[in-house]
């Protein structure tokens, strides 16, 4: 009984200290299962003997949750014995919790999934104040539902409506606003405060019973037959698949087993849960989004991509040249992390005015209360705004952000290099000229890397690392723990034009306005893209991305490419894109026109004259939502294979990393690689060239592709 201290002290309060031999978190896995059924046991025969139970843990956190190793293994074949476990797994809870006596959960740490799950089943939650632990049911973002009880005890604690965004939205609380949602108790300032807490609950209350285990039970907020919760729940499914666009089947089952369990006894609801979960864990989809976000994301961020034999590095200033918005938001997530940063543009009027982009973002949290004004004053003394190179002297690292030129990036490379300290690292944002053509106005460039980043800067999570010819190993092993110490996820990819995410975010956007140029609707390219899981349609991110900019990334490497001795391969989108913006001067969201009106006040909408400009009735009305999201999924996984066929992408994990955070390539596919591995890969094939015969020869599959069809061999 390793894995569950039983100590039963003197004054007859049993306390339960869960501590998993071997593992630095506890995980809901067999050992623990094993441990659980054995205490239980000895509890039921100690029964007499016990006032009161706390439930504790020995590790920094509380508890992680389930064994998601175990979880991503079970098939449909297991299903019938893995609901059986399940059920075995919480009636151990579900004794505890109706043995009579008190159980207290003392959350020494973060609780979250399973974890959260053991407190609820729980009669009391104290919790240590402080601000690093977490609590909630985030299975959802892994294409899960709570599978021990969550959905059932949390709406019968604080009712149905209060409980949905918590449980279908995974929401995770820090201990106060956990206070104040009424899913914990009471907080303690500290471990002895909280055991003390926990007795003196124990001593109050020498019988405990869950409210919904009481006679005349009433759920919070109205029962779902209840006319207002009715009301409510009637149009909610619809409001769900607007958000779902139903891609994630996840909150649809837990709305399901929520309120379907809200209707029977709490033992029959959890039986239904149970039923919801298995479905889910066998499900495609929890598998893709498990895969990813789970396993392949821990690789990257426990330095899977960094060159081993490196020390780590720690940065203390920064210099950002450039205070445009993408410079500004570096400058900011740099300082943010308690980096010195020099944010220098041509004037100081401009620098001053990216400094107040970081002003405004620190306002907003103040204001909101997650910052002190204090924190607020400390950030933005980190940040120096400047006109001058001198004051880049000492940075270890500069990072320029300047329009996307490659002489203007010469220029400010040869400026601003010789301002860093001895080994230095200089990097350039660029989302698409080759770091190895701009290390060419590098003095040293084996210290030369690409470093880039995703507008807005603040909220997207993803830096891509382009890695030069001569850039050396130790410039990249540095300018990861860069990346990861501003709290960024890195994916490390090889040098070519537009690296990854930028070509691939290219067929994305150049597929949609193709479309639109054979005559299809513009509504229905937009909703295609949608329905398939992208978080916005084609034309409104390139409206976002600005038809200007698209023109000159065209024109630098049409420039680039045939000054090398390349030709140029003209896209369809090219047409239309220089007719909006030349014939008809619809630049973009930024000059207030594009494929989208933007009035002063009020929704975006498409522009009308689409219709009439490019619209063919019979196109559109032949147009089937399937070829529609096919195309728009196909043609972007097909790049991501032909980069790692190339050899830009090192790793599946990059692709699929880099595919979601970077370019929000469907998230439910698990990443542009696994679209293809869940599809099957002979399968993928076969539809490729279906789709080449019918749009051309851009999805035409490549070689790497045929090959693991040949042998319908998945990408690892």
């Amino acid at each position: 009984m390793r894995a569950i201290r039983y100590e039963l002290g003197s004054d007859q309060i049993l306390t339960l200290t869960i501590d998993m031999p071997g593992q630095s978190a506890n995980t809901m896995n067999m050992a623990f299962r094993e441990a659980l059924n054995e205490t239980v046991n000895k509890v039921q025969g100690d029964l007499e003997n016990i006032r009161g139970i706390i439930i504790t843990s020995a590790k920094k956190t509380f508890f992680a949750g389930g064994d998601l190793k175990e979880l991503h293994k079970v098939t449909r074949d297991d299903a019938e014995a893995f609901e059986g476990m399940v059920n075995g797994l919480k009636a151990q809870m579900r004794a505890l919790e109706t043995c009579g006596k008190p159980v207290v959960a003392a959350i020494n740490g973060t609780a979250l999934g399973g974890g959260f799950e053991i407190a609820l089943a729980c009669h009391h939650r104290i919790v240590l104040d402080n601000n690093s632990i977490q609590l909630g049911l985030p299975e959802v973002t892994l294409g899960l539902l709570p599978g021990g009880g969550g959905t059932q005890r949390l709406p019968r604690m604080i009712g149905l409506e209060a409980a949905f965004p918590l449980l279908m939205e995974g929401k995770k609380l820090r201990p106060s606003a956990a206070l104040k949602a009424g899913i914990i108790d009471e907080l303690a300032v500290s471990p002895e405060d909280m055991i003390a807490k926990a007795r003196a609950f124990i001593d109050a209350n020498p019988k405990c019973q869950q409210p919904w285990d009481k006679k005349g039970f009433k759920l919070p907020g109205g029962a779902p037959h209840h006319p207002a919760m009715a009301q409510k729940l009637a149009i909610a499914p619809a409001m769900l698949k607007q958000k779902t666009k139903g891609c994630y089947p996840a909150p649809e089952r837990i709305m399901a087993a929520a309120v379907e369990g809200a209707q029977v006894g709490f033992d029959n609801g959890s039986l239904i849960e149970t039923r919801y979960f298995a479905e889910l864990v066998i499900g495609q989809v929890a598998k893709n989004m498990t895969g990813t976000f789970w396993f392949q994301l821990n690789d990257i961020n426990a330095g899977g991509s960094r060159p081993e034999g490196v020390e780590k590095e720690s940065f203390k200033k920064v210099g950002v040249l450039g205070a445009g918005m993408m410079g500004a938001g570096i400058a900011y997530s740099t300082a943010n992390r308690g980096i010195e940063v020099v944010l220098k543009d041509i004037s100081l009027e401009s620098a001053e005015k990216g400094k107040s982009y970081s002003e405004n973002l620190l306002a907003k949290q103040v204001s909101r209360g997650r910052m002190t004004e204090e924190e607020k004053v400390q950030i933005l003394g980190r940040i120096k705004a400047s006109d001058s190179a001198a004051d880049l002297e000492g940075c270890d690292l500069v990072i320029e952000a300047v329009f996307e030129d490659s002489e203007l990036k010469a220029k400010v490379t040869a400026e601003a290099e010789p301002k860093l300290v001895n080994n230095g690292i200089f990097a350039s944002n660029t989302s698409t000229i080759p770091i190895t053509q701009l290390a060419e106005a590098s003095a040293k460039p084996e210290n030369f890397i690409g470093l880039h980043f995703f507008s807005p800067v603040d909220k997207m999570m993803l830096v891509e690392i382009i890695v030069g010819e001569k850039t050396s190993d130790e410039t990249l092993a540095r300018a990861f723990d860069y990346v990861q110490q501003i709290g960024k996820i890195p994916v490390v990819v090889n040098d070519s034009r537009g690296f990854f995410t930028s070509r691939v975010f290219g067929t994305f956007v150049n597929e949609g306005i193709s479309m639109l140029g054979e005559g299809i609707h513009p509504s229905s390219i937009e909703n295609a893209g949608l329905l398939a899981g992208m978080p916005v349609g084609p034309l409104s991110i390139s409206d976002e991305v600005s038809m200007t900019l698209m023109q000159h990334i065209r024109s630098q490497s049409k420039k680039d490419m045939e000054a090398a001795g390349g030709t140029w391969k003209p896209h369809p989108a090219e047409a239309i894109i220089d007719q909006m913006v030349n014939d008809h001067g619809r630049k973009g969201k930024a000059a207030g026109a594009g494929f989208y009106e933007y009035p002063a006040k009020g929704k975006k909408y498409l522009w009308p004259e689409l219709e009439t400009l490019y619209v063919d009735s019979e196109e559109a009305r032949k147009a089937k939502l399937r070829e529609l999201k096919d195309r728009i999924l196909f043609i972007q996984a097909i790049e991501t294979v032909r980069c790692l066929e190339e050899g830009v992408l090192r790793t599946v994990e990059d692709a699929n990393i880099g595919s979601i955070f970077g370019i929000g390539y469907a998230p439910w596919t698990g990443g542009a690689i696994q679209f293809i591995n869940q599809y099957g890969v002979r399968a993928f094939a076969e539809r490729a060239r279906e789709l080449t015969a019918a749009h051309g020869e851009r999805f035409a599959p490549p070689a790497l592709l045929l090959e693991h069809a040949e042998q319908d061999k998945p990408f690892i």
